[in-house]
């Protein structure tokens, strides 16, 4: 009897991990495709923090996000307009909002910091 739960136990224990790693990896890439509405941040294509959101905010270097539109996604990243310039950030993120399954503004980035929602993000292990 000890070994069946034991080996229960260890299935329920690897199956809870699975799900867990899985749920980290999805939150940290965005979904987005060509004709989609995007929040980004403005300042050009030297800026390194690649912050995306679906919903207007702060990205993480602290200007406001501009509304933009998915050109393309393309080689792991989503590709945009801003200025009459075509840039790009990756489509997954070091950094994701932390409000959970409930929270629509799907806020990732490459640095730290706040999320649209205003919540602080989360490094995505």
């Amino acid at each position: 009897m000890k070994k069946i739960t034991a080996v229960v136990m260890t299935v329920i224990l690897v199956v809870v991990v699975a799900a867990g790693l899985a749920l980290a990896k999805s939150e940290s890439k965005a979904a987005y495709k060509a004709g989609d509405t995007i929040y980004v941040c403005s300042c050009g294509a030297g800026c390194d923090c690649g912050t995306i959101s679906s919903k207007a905010g702060k990205c993480s270097c602290s200007k406001d996000l501009v509304k933009s539109t998915v050109t393309k996604v393309a080689d792991g990243k989503v590709y945009y307009m801003v200025g009459g310039k075509e840039l790009s950030a990756p489509a997954a993120g070091k950094y994701a909002c932390s409000c959970g399954s409930g929270c629509d503004c799907t806020t990732i980035s490459q640095k730290p910091g706040k999320c649209s929602c205003g919540k602080e993000m989360k490094k995505v292990e």
